[in-house]
């Protein structure tokens, strides 16, 4: 059994994959991209989970936290010491979720409301007019009233539209079909806010309706028009453009400045996935509206937004909302998008799914980015770039009150971490790697690509957040993918209520709600056991560096003592455990030196920086991926 990775695009489209990742006995139901290299294949038959067990209970408290500074994520948290985790490999058992009767969510913000006022002149963009005012404005109720209705139907298959010669276009050539500015829609009325299109094209071959909501609550189709687009170079009959739809839509705003009204904020391209920035970010992870049998060998199924209805903004709007249908062989859901952008990028997010029929492994808030090397997995060639990758780790906040940090890796082998734990208060992928001395890339710039941080809103309930690595040979696959797979399933027709805040920041310190001090860096060495001469020699260990840093740190007496609580699992051998200040970074340096018995296998690892019985960082949680411990190419 093989899987596919997701196939990155770079340029002007800002979507992280038009080849979305699919097992070959399964079916793609996402557009794919043309005129790419062979991807590469990952044997899934034998895919471990590797489970890890969070502390059920908290121990006592180890640093008194200072109160939160108001943000739009607003969580007080109190660090905890916690004990090892036991880690042990198990099967992959199936995903399940709480059905929604059984949740207890916490309420909303509230959100701005639209302003109730006479229609602005129509932009050069229209939406068709509606012939009467409907009895009832449209709300979050419509779209889960037909995700209900689709969830109690048989699928249906969408049918393709698109010609032949325009299917049969090469990357480059649909990437020189671009929107228009002058046509954005709502470009003429005075809200911040204006729309632009994706169209058809290459393997975007199935139109997704995309309708406005007026200020009275009534909908009006968004019709595609060919002369919103310029084609370039490209010689393509008009005839062909007849009856076409859009691909996609992109949501404008000043983000950065006024004088840059057609800022894109966000992007939604490609089955379920969509992408947002904040001020002086560019595009990197993407974030998905659900994900169905990641990583197992009966094959993945991407679910797709086939509907929108995007609510026109009030004059001088801060926010704007769109909602989504969603549809699926196994899946249906109606989902609420509140988008507040800013220096942060927030995003909140309300979902109603219905499940046609059992699958077995429900991703909710999935994530999806890049890591191909960093400062803790070097390049295995010769690269200028001292690291490459959109996210370097995965962080979590267990319902016990512990932080996690899971430094991600380019394995050879497809790897599934789950950690288990009840009620996260937190997860996402980050970019921890925020200088440009950490990239030196001057066209891609991987130190502006946000982290992206994943708010539960109410109690989750029991389940795991999981962790997909899959091997790739370039940075154009998006090989990382993260999710919240709840432990209980609802049954076929019965609602799921999920609803969560997303957080798109280049400041980690927002999401790093604590004074326990984090992981700044990992790297590792070879050959790091200084013989009688002074010269190191190896004895078949591989060194480990982990900088902290953090208020926790910087408060400490210069000569208090830190130590590290160490833990590995039975495939690993901590040789060395040492821990000194950094006077550079103002933090502590933890070694670790480890062997491993069976090269075959993973070795699990955690630290915790404590001063006496005190916690003072976060946990570093660490996999060392089968035959990484083979010494590097000379």
């Amino acid at each position: 059994m093989t899987f596919s990775i997701a196939r990155r695009i770079r340029g002007s489209i800002p979507i992280a994959s038009l080849v979305v990742a699919t097992l070959l006995t399964g079916t793609a139901y996402a557009q794919s991209q043309a005129a790419q290299p062979p991807i590469p294949h990952v044997d899934t038959t034998n895919a471990e989970v590797i489970r890890i067990e969070v502390p059920p209970e908290p121990a006592k408290p180890a640093v008194k936290p200072e109160a939160p500074k108001p943000r739009p994520k607003p969580v007080e948290t109190k660090p905890t010491e916690t004990k090892p985790a036991e880690t042990k490999p198990v099967e992959a058992k199936p995903a399940q979720a709480k059905p929604a009767h059984e949740a207890k969510p916490a309420p909303a913000k509230p959100h701005a409301q639209v302003e109730h006022k006479p229609a602005a002149k129509p932009a050069a963009h229209k939406a068709e007019p509606e012939a009467a005012k409907p009895a009832a404005p449209f709300a979050f109720s419509e779209v889960e009233n037909m995700a209900h209705r689709l969830a109690s139907e048989r699928y249906r298959k969408p049918t393709p539209n698109l010609p032949e010669k325009l299917q049969d276009l090469k990357y480059a050539n649909y990437q020189n079909v671009q929107f228009r500015e002058d046509r954005s829609h709502w470009r003429d009325d005075s809200s911040p806010f204006h729309l632009g299109f994706y169209p058809e094209g290459m393997h975007f071959n199935v139109p997704v309706e995309i309708n406005e909501v007026d200020e009275h609550g009534a909908v009006h189709p968004i019709k595609f028009d060919p002369d919103d687009f310029n084609y370039g170079d490209l010689k393509i009959d008009p005839k062909l453009l007849k009856g076409l739809g859009f691909a996609g839509f992109k949501i404008l705003y000043p983000v950065n400045s006024v004088l840059k009204p057609n800022d894109e904020m966000a992007s939604f391209l490609g089955a379920s996935y969509f992408r947002v920035i904040g001020r002086g970010m560019t595009y990197g992870l993407s974030a998905r509206g659900l994900a169905i049998d990641t990583a197992l060998p009966s094959g993945e199924e991407f679910p797709a937004f086939r509907k929108f209805w995007i609510v026109k903004p009030a004059k001088n709007a801060s926010d704007i909302v769109v909602y989504a249908l969603l549809d699926s062989p196994r899946a249906t859901g109606a989902y609420r998008f509140t988008f507040h952008p800013g220096i942060d990028t927030v995003v909140d997010v309300r979902t109603r799914i219905y499940l046609r029929e059992h699958v077995g492994r429900l991703g909710i808030a999935p994530l999806t980015s890049m890591f191909l090397y960093g400062s803790n997995q070097p390049s295995p060639t010769v690269n200028y770039r001292p690291e490459m990758h959109d996210s370097d780790g995965l962080a979590m906040h267990t319902g016990n009150d512990e932080w996690l940090w899971r430094p991600l890796n380019n394995p050879k082998r497809l790897a599934v971490s789950a950690f288990a734990m009840e009620n996260p208060r937190g997860f996402g992928l980050l970019q921890r790697a925020r200088n440009f001395h950490n990239y030196e890339d001057l066209d891609d710039h991987y130190e502006k690509r946000p982290s992206l941080w994943i708010q539960p809103v109410g109690d989750w309930g029991k389940g795991s957040v999981q962790l997909v690595e899959i091997p790739t040979p370039d940075e154009t696959n998006d090989n990382i993918v993260a999710f919240w797979v709840p432990d209980a399933q609802p049954k076929p027709g019965v609602p799921l209520d999920v609803r969560y805040r997303m957080t798109w920041t280049l400041n980690n310190q927002r999401i790093h709600d604590t004074p326990l001090a984090w992981v700044m860096q990992t790297r590792r060495s070879r050959d790091e056991v200084k013989g009688p001469d002074l010269i190191r020699h190896s004895d078949g260990s591989t060194t480990f560096i982990v900088d902290f840093v953090g208020p926790s740190l910087q408060n400490l007496p210069a000569d208090a003592t830190v130590t590290a609580n160490v833990w590995s699992n039975e495939n690993g051998q901590i040789v060395e455990n040492s821990v000194r200040p950094n006077p550079i970074t103002g933090g502590r340096r933890l070694t670790l030196r480890v062997t491993v018995k069976d090269p075959a296998k993973p070795v699990e690892m955690r630290a915790t920086l404590a001063s006496g019985q005190t916690t003072l960082s976060e946990t570093w949680s660490y996999q060392m991926p089968p035959s990484s411990n083979e010494p590097e190419a000379k």
